[in-house]
Order: C-alpha cells, then structure tokens, then sequence
C-alpha cells in the first residue's frame, strides 16, 4: 500500500471535496487554469511578506528532541535593527513592490485586471498605516513548518507567527475573500492545523489563532483550540490519509464540479460514445424496471409467507405442500443479554474469569453449566431477551419424495416470513 503523503491543509481539504481531483492534481500533477482572485490572492501575501520580514525576531524552536534549539538572546543584535526598533517600510517602497510583483494571470477582462488591482492598492495601504500605528512583533513570516500529528505527516506555509504580550504566540492568516466572521476564525481547520504545527516547532506556547480580514483591516482572534477540538479534524487527516494509502479516488460530485477544470476526463461527465448510447440507455432501463420489480415482489413475498404463516400456526401445521414445492415451517430464536446489572455477580463469584467473551454463544454455556451456582445462572438469564422468528424452507416436491431413498440433505430456498 502506498505511503501517504504529507499533507497541507489545501491538500486535505482538496481530497475532502473530491478525491479524484486530489488524484489529478497531486499524483497526475495535471494544471488547473489560472484564476484572478488566486492570483491577486498570491501578489498580496508577497508584498505583505516583504513588508514585514525585517520585523522579524526569530524566536526559539525545537529540534528533534524537543529542546529549544535557540534563544531570542541568542540571535544576532543585527535582526534587531537598533533599540528602536526596525524602519516601518514607506508607501512609496510597498507599493512599488506591489508594482513589481503585479500578474494580470487569469483574470477573465483588462478591466477585472484593474478593478482587483486598484482593490490592492487600498488593502495595502491601509494596512500599512494600520501596521506603522500599532506595529506587530512577528518571530516569523511565510514559515514552512513539518510535523508528524500523532502519525500524520502534515505541513503548511504560515503567513505570520507573532509574539503576543503575554509571551505567547499568536498565528495571523491573511484573508482576501469578500466577507469573514468571527465564526470563520472560530471554526477554522486550517488555523487548528496550523497551532499542531507551531506547537510542535516552535516552544512557547500557542495563545490566539487569527484569521486577518485584508478588505476591512480586521483581524478575527479565537483562543487556542483545547484537544477535545483538535481531535475531530486529527480523526479526518487520518480518514484522508488512510483514503490516498488505499489509492481511494472515487469522484464526488456536488457544486464544485461546476468550477472544476477536469470535467472532461472525469468519469462523471465524460461523454457516452454514440455507437454505445442506444445499448447503455436499454441497459438503464432494463435495470431500472427490475428494480421496481424487485421491490414488489419483495413486498409480496413477505405478505405470502407471513399468510401461510399465520393459517399454519391456525391450523397446527408444520409441512404444507404445494403443487412443485413443499413448504416448511422452520423456527429462528435470536438472543441477546445486557450484562451490566449482573457484570459485578459474575466478577465477584468469580465466573467472569471463565466467561471466554461477551458473546451469545458464550453466555448461553455458562447457562448451561451445573457448576455455576444457580442463583447467578436465574439472574444471567433474566438479563436475557429473546426474539423468536417464523421462515418457510421451501423444497422441491420431487427431491422431497426421493429423501427416503436418497442420503443427504435436501436442496432448500428459505422464505422469511
């Protein structure tokens, strides 16, 4: 079985959405088409980076045992730039950075090109004023971290990891999307897997997840999430994973299909070759009639059997013949037991040790067994329900008489009733 891949957080959410896709995009590595809002997205979080990287003041990390592998003492007195602190980068200089770094990739018009573009002039700059007015004190910015999540490799790039007052860290993720809330922050996969990852590189402890709303200059804190919270999404990274060891790539259509660029070689859309159209569509057909047809005589074999069910216990028969097959009463009992009222009996007179395991069948030999002390077998059987059953057997009328004359058993249908 394949190994897993170590997974980011758009990894996960991508095999989540349509396990097809994550097998087109990470082990076909097929392109998908350019997008605008990607791609502003992407321009965005670059000058945001160059911006911030010479407040940076690395803070200590972890190695491979664990340990703090430096000190903020311990670095350079150059990454500190003065007692004053770093020079807040002008608008002048962000915004020929932004120049610079400015794609018209995927944008469906020159004039979406230019209405996003201005839109990043606005973010950026009030941001900046926001930065010079209150500045932040980031130990690290587009930090690529690793880690293994309880034998889940997992990794993820980190807009920005700040030092929060308290000694603490805070995760800042930035956002470009039109509209955010509390509740987004609050219930975000992404920040949950980005403070595993922080915590198990970096030693002071993880005290605020923010996501930072660009368009309105907000950023939306939760606290740190508790291992309660943690553990549903570890449950999902560990289905995720054991789905891509099992090569698991079946398609789930929804809503996304509209805006996925594999339509046309996923199984879901592909087109019906016009030589095999006409046989598929009676195949269709045929099978849908059967099922319909299924379901009624279901419906009416269990309405038969339950009335022959019913004239035998009236009329105190067991075998009923018919005209090729003979009919037979068979008798099903089904036993089941809830032993927490008589599990501390059964411990304390010692007869839980002798129980080979909570099963029916084992249950039923200690009521069988002389040597278990009576009042104790009178209690595990009150412990007991049971459910009796009614089916017909049929046989062949003819393999019935030739039983005489023939050993073995017969050939049997069973017909629930």
């Amino acid at each position: 079985m394949p190994t897993a891949p170590t997974l980011s957080y758009s990894s996960y959410r991508a095999y989540l959405e349509c396990p097809l896709r994550w097998k087109y995009l990470y082990v076909d590595r097929l392109p998908e088409t350019p997008r605008g809002y990607f791609t502003f997205g992407r321009v965005v979080h670059t000058v945001l980076e160059e911006m911030l990287r010479p407040l940076v003041v690395p803070g200590p990390r972890r190695t491979a045992s664990k340990e703090a592998q430096r000190t903020l003492d311990e670095w350079h007195a150059g990454g500190l730039a003065g007692a004053a602190g770093p020079r807040a980068m002008s608008a002048e200089e962000m915004l020929a950075i932004y120049d610079r770094c400015w794609s018209g990739e995927g944008y469906p018009s020159r004039e979406e090109e230019i209405r996003y573009r201005a839109l990043g002039r606005a973010l950026l700059l009030g941001y900046r004023d926001r930065l010079v007015r209150e500045p932040p004190r980031p130990i690290a910015v587009e930090e690529h971290l690793e880690a293994s999540w309880d034998g889940i490799p997992i990794h993820g790039y980190l807009d920005r990891i700040d030092r929060t007052p308290g000694g603490g860290l805070e995760i800042v993720d930035y956002k470009t999307t039109r509209d955010l809330s509390a509740e987004d922050a609050r219930s975000s996969d992404q920040l949950s897997l980005y403070q595993v990852l922080v915590e198990n590189n970096y030693t002071e402890p993880v005290e605020r997840l923010t996501l930072y709303h660009l368009r309105s200059w907000t950023p939306l804190a939760s606290e740190r999430r508790d291992r309660a919270t943690l553990d549903p999404l570890h449950a999902r990274l560990g289905s995720v994973a054991d789905g891509i060891r099992a090569e698991s790539y079946e398609p789930t259509p929804g809503r996304q299909c509209a805006r996925c660029d594999f339509r046309p070689i996923c199984p879901e859309f592909r087109e019906i070759p016009a030589a095999e159209a006409a046989y598929l569509t009676e195949l269709v057909d045929r099978l849908d009639a059967l099922r319909g047809d299924e379901h009624r005589v279901e419906e009416e074999l269990a309405r038969t059997a339950d009335e022959l069910h019913r004239s035998a216990e009236r009329l105190g028969l067991h075998r009923i013949p018919g005209t090729r097959a003979v009919a037979i009463r068979r008798r099903e009992e089904e036993w089941q037991y809830a032993l927490d009222p008589v599990r501390p009996l059964l411990e304390g007179s010692g007869v839980a040790e002798r129980l080979g395991g909570e099963t029916v069948e084992e249950i039923r030999r200690l009521l069988r067994d002389p040597s278990i002390p009576a009042e104790l077998r009178r209690k595990l059987e009150e412990a007991g329900s049971r459910r009796v059953r009614w089916y017909w057997d049929l046989e062949e009328v003819e393999r019935s008489f030739r039983r005489a004359a023939r050993a073995g058993p017969p050939t049997v249908d069973r017909v629930g009733g």
